[in-house]
């Protein structure tokens, strides 16, 4: 069984995240699919919407699998690894054509950096937003993931919840302006699917302009240099015992070095 489905009829595209038994934590060739989606999006006008989401109600995708995350030794294969990911998730925001998260249940670490570059997002009641590492591996959100939250929901509400680790409930996510709805957990992909139909019935030009307006805003708070932090994090005794603690579902004990 495929660890991503790619569905689509009419010119939309519904992306499903299929490894439920691991809460659809994402592998490099999940990412590559979703790069590859987008990258088409850019180059054919067959595509007119793509959206995002879970093979069920369970999980959007609790980010990255752990077992990449173990071949990080150092801090320069932190910064590439997080390149890489930037890579795929600045492709989605830049994609030409809109693209919906349609979130069920775990949207965690790299699920979370995916939905916040989409355009829209969608929430079911059961979902869990947010980045939990102070509390599970100590390594840190890279400067562009961290000024799309920051976009989203304001400097106040992003520390909060990256310092305290924990996770946002669709309430919460819809009065910030993280989502623009909230539906059931079994309606979650259908509604999602009637906005795409309704946003690909829209002016091209417009919906265009809007996203570049965000884009191009984005990219002021993106283009300082961060590399100098995402070493330190990841070359650090605590990412390695995070890693290890979380393998072996302990609580870790953080040193600071």
């Amino acid at each position: 069984m495929a660890d991503i489905i790619i569905e689509r009829k009419e010119g939309i595209a519904k992306v499903k995240f299929n490894r439920p038994e691991v809460r659809n934590a994402l592998t490099f060739e999940m990412y590559e699919v979703v790069y590859d989606l987008c990258a088409e999006a850019n180059e054919t006008e067959e595509l007119r919407a793509i959206i995002f989401a879970g093979v069920d109600s369970s999980a959007f995708a609790s980010g990255t699998d752990i077992g990449l995350l173990q071949r990080i030794k150092d801090g320069k294969a932190g910064i590439e690894y997080e390149e890489r990911i930037e890579r795929v998730v600045g492709t989605v925001e830049r994609c030409r054509v809109p693209t919906i998260a349609a979130i069920a249940g775990a949207c965690t670490g790299g699920g979370a950096a995916l939905v916040t570059a989409c355009d829209l997002r969608i929430g079911a009641k059961n979902m869990r937003f947010g980045y939990p590492m102070a509390k599970t591996l100590g390594n840190c959100l890279s400067l562009r993931n961290s000024a799309r939250l920051i976009f989203l929901v304001g400097p106040g509400r992003f520390k909060e919840l990256l310092l305290t680790a924990r996770l946002m409930g669709a309430d919460e996510a819809y009065a910030t302006g993280l989502i623009s709805e909230v539906v059931e957990p079994l309606d979650v992909l259908a509604r999602a699917h009637q906005l795409a139909v309704e946003i690909a019935q829209n002016a091209p030009l417009t919906i265009w302009a809007a996203k570049q307006a965000v884009h191009r805003l984005h990219e002021q708070l993106q283009s300082i240099d961060f590399t100098d932090v995402i070493e330190k994090c990841y070359q650090s005794d605590d990412f390695r015992l995070g890693i290890e603690s979380f393998i072996n579902k302990q609580a870790p004990e953080w040193s600071g070095k």
